[in-house]
C-alpha cells in the first residue's frame, strides 16, 4: 500500500506512535488487574493511570470512566433500560437504541425539547456538523469530537458520554462510557464485578494504555491549535474543488464543523463511483460512516437533513488529520478534478 494517501480519518485514524509505545509496554505487565499480588497491582495501576489520562484529557475529572470494547458497547450500555429520543442524524450504534423521532434542519441541527430523555451527538460523523448540547443531556455520543476539537465532559450538560479511542490515534477495540458519578447504568456484561460492576470481564489492558497515551496526545494537539491548521487544509480543500466543479455542493459549509471534515455532493455522480475511482488512483475516502459505507444506499443523514435521494447517494466525505499535508490534499484534489472531468464528459 506504499504511495497511498489516506483521507479518511473519521472512520479510523491511524495507531499514534505514543499508543504503540505505549501498547508496547504494557504487553510487558504479566498481572491480571483483579489480582492482589504485586504482578496483579502493577497491571492494575497501569489500567489505572489510564484512566486518570482519558479522564484529564476529556475534561471529567470526577466522572466514571467505564472501559468497554468499543463505543458501540458503551452506546448500548448507556441506553439499555432507558426511553430516549435522538434525531435521525445520530450515528447507528445510538440510533438503534432511540426513536430518531426529532425534528432535524437543513443544517444538520437537532431541535430538543426533553434533553433528560433526549440522546444528541455532539459532531456528526458523516458532516462534520456540530450541535449545541443542552443542559442535562442524557447522553452524548462524543466518538467523533474527542480529541479533535475543545471537549470537556464537566461542562458539555451530557449526564453520560461515549469514546473511543481509535478515533484520535488509539487502537481498535476499545471505548469508554463516561457517566455523572452515582449514576446508575443497566449492566449488560455480568461476571467478575469488573469497571465498577458496570461491565464484568477481564480488562483489555493493552488497549487501555494505547487509550491513554491516545487521548492524552490528542489533547495536547488540541491545545496545541494542531486542528486549526487541519482546517486550513480542508479550506484549501474545498476550494480547490469547488474551482472545478462549482455546482458541488459542501454539507454544513455555514454550520460549524469539525475542522477535518468536508462531505461534498456533486450532483449526478454517485459517491461509491467517486469512492472507487479515488482508491483506484491511490486515496481513501467514504461514502458515509465506516459502519455502513459497505452499504450502497443513499446517506439516511442527508436524507434527515433535506436532500433528496439522488444527491444524497452523489455524497462523498474526506477526513483528514494531524499527519495529512499540504501535498496530500492538493494531489488528491488534482485526481479527483481529473476524474470528474472524464465524468461530465460521459455525462455530457
Amino acid at each position: 500500500m506504499s504511495g497511498r494517501i489516506y483521507l479518511d480519518y473519521n472512520a479510523t485514524a491511524p495507531l499514534h506512535t505514543v499508543a504503540r509505545d505505549a501498547m508496547n509496554a504494557a504487553m510487558d505487565v504479566v498481572g491480571n488487574p483483579s489480582s492482589v499480588h504485586a504482578e496483579g497491582r502493577a497491571a492494575k495501576g497501569l489500567m489505572e493511570r489510564a484512566r486518570a489520562q482519558v479522564a484529564d484529557a476529556f475534561g471529567a475529572s470526577g466522572a466514571d470512566i467505564v472501559f468497554t470494547s468499543s463505543a458501540t458497547e458503551a452506546a448500548a450500555l448507556a441506553c439499555a433500560g432507558r426511553d430516549l429520543s435522538s434525531g435521525a442524524v445520530e450515528h447507528d450504534a445510538v440510533g438503534a437504541w432511540t426513536d430518531g423521532a426529532l425534528p432535524v434542519d437543513a443544517q444538520g441541527q437537532v431541535t430538543v425539547s426533553a434533553p433528560a430523555q433526549t440522546a444528541l451527538q455532539l459532531a456528526n460523523s458523516e458532516t462534520g456538523v456540530v450541535q449545541t448540547l443542552p443542559d442535562g443531556l442524557a447522553l452524548s455520543d462524543m466518538t467523533q469530537s474527542f480529541g479533535k476539537m475543545p471537549v470537556a465532559f464537566s461542562w458539555s450538560g451530557a449526564q453520560m458520554a461515549v469514546i473511543s479511542a481509535h478515533k484520535l490515534g488509539g487502537p481498535k477495540g476499545i471505548g469508554a462510557l463516561v457517566l455523572r458519578q452515582g449514576l446508575d447504568v443497566a449492566t449488560q456484561i455480568k461476571g467478575g464485578g469488573q469497571e465498577m460492576g458496570r461491565r464484568s470481564g477481564t480488562e483489555n489492558l493493552i488497549g487501555i494504555a494505547g487509550f491513554g497515551a491516545a487521548a492524552a496526545q490528542a489533547a495536547k494537539d488540541v491545545a496545541d491549535g494542531v486542528w486549526e491548521r487541519v482546517a486550513d487544509l480542508r479550506k484549501s480543500l474545498e476550494e480547490a474543488l469547488e474551482s472545478e466543479a462549482p455546482d458541488t455542493i459542501f454539507v454544513g459549509r455555514d454550520s460549524d464543523r469539525l475542522p477535518n471534515t468536508s462531505c461534498f455532493i456533486t450532483p449526478g455522480w454517485k459517491g461509491e463511483t467517486q469512492v472507487m475511482a479515488m482508491d483506484l488512483a491511490g486515496f481513501a475516502i467514504s461514502a458515509g460512516s465506516a459502519c455502513s459505507s459497505g452499504k450502497v444506499k443513499a446517506s439516511r443523514v442527508l436524507l434527515a437533513m433535506g436532500y433528496d435521494e439522488g444527491a444524497a447517494a452523489s455524497a462523498v466525505r474526506v477526513s483528514l488529520g494531524p499527519e495529512t499535508s499540504r501535498d496530500e490534499v492538493l494531489r488528491f484534489a488534482d485526481a479527483w478534478c481529473a476524474a470528474h472531468k472524464k465524468f461530465r464528459a460521459k455525462a455530457a
